[in-house]
């Protein structure tokens, strides 16, 4: 099966360079069950089999928890040839909020449980979900890389990060990918500009600006702005309810046989 939009190098693996968010999951809020489990279901299984998708994006915050379980119930076993990337160091006090937190013992706890729910070994590809301003940053790395010198973790994100985070954190350990907001409506990030000076892949997540970009034309010009705009970007859409299986084929239609 042809991947949608070529292909990408990520964790060391070469995965299709159009990537599935699966933030929209969920309940309103990114919080609880989806209205209709069926059809997330559904929709995860079809961006693997049917439509050629092989980096699939997701966070333990997502719910909380229920995204993963998703990802496992309908994806499990995993095709060697597909990418599961899953963040932590967020909580969530209810729907809609969200909060840092990256205490060690806390990441490390997150870490396990993601194996668990996951229903893995080791978490290929693992991302700081966000940078908590109140536990020092190399507090934060030490406790990943711990997790990945025990093959808990196979290799490192960062997620929402400047490039001053991006310069610190290389001086710790080999960052596998960072995942920002970007998109052709917003303003630049110099991020961008850095990963492909470093060689490290940019996910750009919110590429359609929540659905915004796509209203009036189509997903197709902000996607192609982006698989254009440098081979080391990965954008990953997300799709929106209710009709899920619809909009992502959409997506992929949007991208599908395009040069770039």
């Amino acid at each position: 099966m042809t991947p949608p939009a070529g292909t990408i190098t990520i964790a060391g693996k070469t995965v299709s360079r159009l990537g599935f968010g699966t933030m929209r999951l969920t309940g309103p809020g990114t919080w609880d069950d989806p209205a209709d489990r069926g059809t997330a279901l559904c929709v995860l299984h079809q961006a693997v089999h049917t439509h050629g998708i092989t980096h699939i994006d997701t966070a333990d915050a997502y719910g909380p928890h229920t995204v993963e379980h998703l990802i496992r119930d309908a994806l499990y076993p995993y095709p060697d040839h597909v990418l599961i990337a899953t963040k932590i160091g967020m909580v969530r006090p209810a729907p809609g909020q969200w909060r840092p937190l990256g205490n060690p013992f806390y990441l490390r706890a997150s870490v396990e449980a993601s194996l668990r729910r996951l229903h893995v070994d080791r978490l290929e590809l693992c991302y700081l979900h966000r940078v908590d301003p109140d536990v020092a940053l190399e507090d934060q790395l030490a406790v990943l890389e711990a997790l990945q010198d025990e093959g808990k973790i196979g290799h490192i994100g960062l997620s929402k990060v400047t490039p001053e985070d991006i310069r610190r954190a290389g001086k710790y350990l080999t960052i596998a990918a960072v995942q920002n907001v970007f998109n052709s409506d917003g303003p630049f990030d110099p991020a961008v500009k850095m990963c492909e000076e470093l060689s490290v892949p940019f996910v750009a997540y919110r590429p359609l600006g929540a659905g915004r970009l796509a209203r009036t034309n189509g997903p197709a010009a902000p996607l192609r702005w982006l698989l254009t705009h440098s081979n080391h970007i990965a954008p990953i859409p997300s799709t929106s309810q209710p009709s899920q299986p619809s909009h992502l084929a959409e997506i992929v239609a949007a991208v599908q046989g395009e040069s770039v």
